[in-house]
């Protein structure tokens, strides 16, 4: 627990944890309530810093200081969690969202797209030495994990076609083949990307397989594709794809920022496989270091 954050609360009324929910809409951060209770990021911050913040917390409830605490060793000694070493394990939490286990009341699977409500049913957690790997593990928790080989479907709205050259290029570099709707593959060919183009689910019937026929046949092994248009069969075609790739397990991909996440969790995952360290051997490392509660 950072001091800062215990005198703000202390300010408000409220000794011990807070928890503040923010919103980031076109640059612009509102604070959307505050509320004196911990969330489901207090056991992830516990884990990743090695530091017991409920116990912290519940100490400090009940009058104890932060100096009391630190020379108890429940805090670290000269450190306050907030701020890690360059040298410290990095922590990715994700969230769980089993979209294929829903259905609207029409029977429809339910779109994968976000929007303000709550639709998490849980969060995993991975941690490794560096950002891919981290996020890699992460991936294995939340959903069936990243290929490290296969076809990769992509499409995209016209806003990300310019920021996907780079990350679809490095996925073609790792031996992936590229599948792409027509307007998509035009851009990527431009680039010196090769990718092979495939009919939309609209154009269905025109010929040869649509995208979501070899989604279904388990021919793609990962999909990108970010929500465009406003016209109704643009919608519906993103529909279609998010939907058939939920129902067949598959990782969907719907941000720019999303893909350069994955695809240096695909690289790290192609380079060395993962290992595993139980908590306590993390926790352990963390003292040793001088990070965690115990140093």
């Amino acid at each position: 627990m950072r001091e800062s954050t215990l005198k703000l609360a202390q300010g408000i009324g409220v000794r011990g944890l807070m928890n503040v929910q923010f919103a980031l809409a076109q640059d612009i951060l509102y604070v959307l309530e505050a509320n004196p209770r911990a969330s489901r990021t207090v056991p992830f911050v516990a884990k990743a810093t090695g530091v017991a913040l409920a116990n912290a917390a519940a100490r400090i409830m009940l009058g104890a200081t932060i100096a009391e605490l630190r020379d108890e060793g429940v805090l670290p000694r000269h450190a306050d969690g907030g701020r890690m070493p360059a040298t410290s394990p990095v922590s990715v939490k994700e969230a769980v969202l089993p979209f294929k286990r829903f259905r609207t009341a029409e029977g429809l699977v339910v779109d994968s797209l976000l929007g303000p409500e709550m639709r998490s049913t849980g969060e995993v957690m991975g941690i490794d030495t560096d950002f891919g790997r981290a996020f890699a593990k992460s991936q294995l928790g939340a959903i069936s994990g990243l290929p490290t080989s296969g076809t990769v479907f992509v499409s995209v709205a016209n806003r990300d076609k310019r920021a996907i050259i780079f990350p679809v290029k490095r996925l073609v570099d790792l031996g992936f083949r590229i599948l792409s709707t027509s307007g998509t593959a035009e851009v990527l060919h431009r680039n010196g990307i090769e990718a092979d183009v495939v009919l939309k689910h609209a154009e269905r019937g025109e010929g040869g397989q649509s995208v979501v026929d070899l989604i279904n046949a388990g021919e793609i092994a990962m999909v990108v594709n970010s929500p465009s248009g406003p016209s109704a069969s643009t919608r519906a075609d993103g529909y279609a794809i998010r939907a058939a790739t939920a129902a067949m397990d598959k990782p969907i991909i719907t941000t720019v920022q999303q893909l350069a996440a994955a695809v240096l969790a695909i690289e790290a995952v192609q380079h060395d496989d993962l290992t595993v360290t139980s908590l306590q051997d993390h926790t352990a490392a963390l003292n040793l270091h001088g990070i965690g509660a115990g140093a």
